[in-house]
């Protein structure tokens, strides 16, 4: 039995990108190793939304990388196949997105300027690059112009800044919005932030205002359909984007589906049906990657976010955390309490690596303009590295 309640019910309509429709206005975030073909179909089992691909680097993909390609694959039935491409150079990401649309291999494209890992922003990528108006905006020009030509939509995932000093969602979200992209995607933290502390949602907000002319997006800290309802309340966005809050909890989408019917219903799983979807988790990556050696390797690292709050001892999470093939996976998920129940709080809230603020790393002089130098250009595609974030 399902109960109706307006204090429950998440009420957005319809996301419009061009011309697609997203009738559950939510958004998988891309996460590197995360969103590949097994977990969007995991995710699409519980609910509605748009479900993107795992990053990739408009460099690897003009090389044609076979890493590349395997990351741009989609499922027969994936209604929306979405890409988010990363990259530094106008010219290289202008080819990227020409194979995606000459190709046909994708339905919208993402492109990602909240990667805050060292390594991308010490080359000026990533949450960095806004910084620079010149760069920033041939870029995004030049992705939509190419997009449009199969009337493919274009959005953008960015950061408020780099710190709290050298903001810059503001300025990128209206050159965004005059170069035509569909919708604009803000994560509330800077990169010195990475992922500690809380989310701004009053930047969200703020970003929503100055944009009454295209679909905003809000990002941070949603770990639950409650939070969804409390950000689209606070901040007035057309949608919301998971990453973390999904991260071994795939029917989040479930529980964000129902709060958009007004319903009070909410995956509260026990162990066994955990286990259960872990099992199935594998056996996807199985088919994704074409053997259990590399299924087996990747399913590893969701296990401390599937199991957070269940009582499991420690020598069996040890075990499920170098589980080798399915056959071993499934002796050990068996040695589990099939009745424990949902362990409530403890299960929920926070999950990952949160890292903690620190100065971000930037090219020498970066702050110094708004324009690039001689010496950037001739750094800036150093950048173009298969690292991901947001």
């Amino acid at each position: 039995m399902t109960v109706s309640s307006p204090e429950l019910k998440l009420e957005l309509p319809p996301l419009q990108l061009g011309p697609i429709t997203v009738d559950t206005p939510v958004i998988l975030a891309p996460m590197a190793g995360i969103t590949n073909k097994a977990f969007r179909r995991l995710c699409r089992e519980y609910g509605g939304g748009l479900y993107v691909s795992e990053m990739v680097t408009s460099r690897a993909l003009v090389e044609r990388s076979p890493e590349s390609l395997r990351i741009i694959e989609h499922d027969e039935d994936e209604k929306v196949r979405s890409v988010q491409l990363y990259g530094v150079d106008p010219v290289t990401v202008g080819a990227a997105i020409r194979i995606l649309v000459e190709e046909d291999r994708a339905d919208h494209i993402d492109l990602n300027f909240g990667c805050p890992v060292p390594k991308v922003t010490r080359k000026g990528g990533g949450s960095a690059l806004p910084w620079k108006l010149d760069l920033f905006t041939a870029i995004v020009q030049t992705a939509v112009k190419e997009a449009s030509k199969a009337n493919i939509p274009l959005t953008i995932k960015m950061r408020k800044g780099i710190d709290e000093d050298h903001l810059t969602f503001l300025e990128a979200g209206r050159i965004a919005r005059d170069s035509g992209v569909a919708a604009v995607a803000l994560h509330g933290r800077t990169a010195s932030q990475f992922y500690s502390g809380k989310a701004d949602w009053n930047a969200i907000a703020e970003l929503r205002e100055a944009l009454p002319d295209v679909p905003v997006l809000g990002n941070g800290d949603i770990w639950s359909a409650e939070d969804a309802i409390a950000m689209v309340r606070q901040t007035g966005v057309d949608g919301v984007v998971i990453g973390r809050g999904c991260q071994g909890r795939p029917w989040l989408f479930g529980d964000l589906q129902a709060a958009f019917e007004g319903s009070e219903t909410r995956h509260r799983p026990g162990l066994k049906e955990v286990s259960e979807s872990v099992y199935r988790h594998a056996e996807l990556l199985v088919e994704t990657f074409g053997g259990e050696m590399m299924a087996l390797r990747d399913i590893r690292k969701h296990m401390a976010w599937y199991f957070k709050g269940y009582v499991v001892g420690g020598d069996l999470r040890a075990q499920l955390a170098t589980v080798p093939t399915l056959a071993v996976l499934r002796e050990l998920l068996d040695q589990l309490d099939p009745e424990a129940p949902y362990p409530g709080v403890d299960a929920e809230g926070p999950r990952g690596r949160a890292g903690s603020p620190k100065k971000t790393a930037l090219p020498e002089n970066w702050l110094e303009s708004r324009e690039l130098n001689a010496a950037q250009k001739s750094i800036i595609s150093a950048a173009e590295l298969n690292i991901s974030g947001g």
